[in-house]
């Protein structure tokens, strides 16, 4: 049996897709760019998704984007750190994310939001309450990022089957 253009194509587009999935549990992997090469290349390849269900799956792609790199800096907000607070976790997160393992990042994170917040409030406890409250957000956001991808692979599945 020979693969034509097209199979080859859809295969990778599949395997971006499962990439895509997995990429989202994984730190410095981009999920959701995964996911969305897969879309687009299933649907380069045969025209499926239609106009609709080819513009929400990449509304979803591009949230999904968005919660991987924003994850941190709204969960730093949501513990109670300042929006400086905030917006340094975010760009700390995003400078560790290209320079060092997951661990390191989400330490790194967790670590400039006490310390700035202990500045800010000089009170070790709303400190590690944001310390804490972002570690979790960071956590949750790799979850929120795999549902999203995960449901990104169903469409597709569910386009190829129909």
């Amino acid at each position: 049996m020979f693969l034509t253009p097209e199979t080859g194509l859809v295969v990778l587009a599949f395997l971006l897709l499962v990439a895509g999935v997995v990429g989202s549990l994984v730190p410095q992997v981009p999920g959701a760019l995964l996911s969305l090469a897969g879309v687009f290349t299933y649907w380069y390849a045969t025209g499926e998704p239609g106009t609709g269900l080819l513009a929400a799956l990449t509304l979803i792609g591009v949230l999904t984007w968005v919660v991987d790199f924003a994850g941190g800096a709204l969960s730093a907000r949501a513990g109670g750190a300042s929006n400086a607070t905030a917006l340094l976790a975010g760009v700390v997160g995003l400078v560790l994310f290209f320079f060092t393992g997951p661990l390191v990042m989400i330490l790194g994170v967790a670590a400039t939001v006490f310390v700035v917040e202990f500045y800010r409030q000089q009170d070790a406890r709303k400190g590690a309450k944001a310390a804490l409250v972002t570690t979790a957000g960071m956590l949750a956001s790799s979850v929120a990022q795999a549902l999203l991808t995960g449901s990104i692979l169903l469409a597709m599945v569910g386009v190829a089957l129909l």
